[in-house]
C-alpha cells in the first residue's frame, strides 16, 4: 500500500466522527424538548445548557474535520 492510498483511507476513517456529532447534536436537542416538556419554567435555563452542550459536540466535530483535512493536504 502507498502512502497516498494509505492517507485517503485515514481521512475516510477520521469522518466517521463527523457521523457521532450527528447523534450527539440530535441527542442534545431531543433532550432540551423533554425537558421543556416536563418544566417549562426553566426554558430560558434549560436552552443555555443545549447551546453549551451543542457548542461543544460541534466542537468535537470540527476536530475531526480538522484531522481530516490535515490528513488530506498536509501529509
Amino acid at each position: 500500500m502507498d502512502a497516498q492510498s494509505a492517507k485517503l483511507i485515514g481521512a475516510g476513517l477520521a469522518t466517521i466522527g463527523l457521523a457521532g456529532v450527528g447523534a450527539g447534536i440530535g441527542t442534545v436537542f431531543a433532550s432540551l424538548i423533554s425537558s421543556i416538556t416536563r418544566n417549562p419554567s426553566l426554558t430560558k435555563q434549560l436552552f443555555s445548557y443545549a447551546i453549551l452542550g451543542f457548542a461543544l459536540t460541534e466542537a468535537v466535530g470540527l476536530f475531526a474535520l480538522m484531522i481530516v483535512f490535515l490528513l488530506l493536504f498536509v501529509f
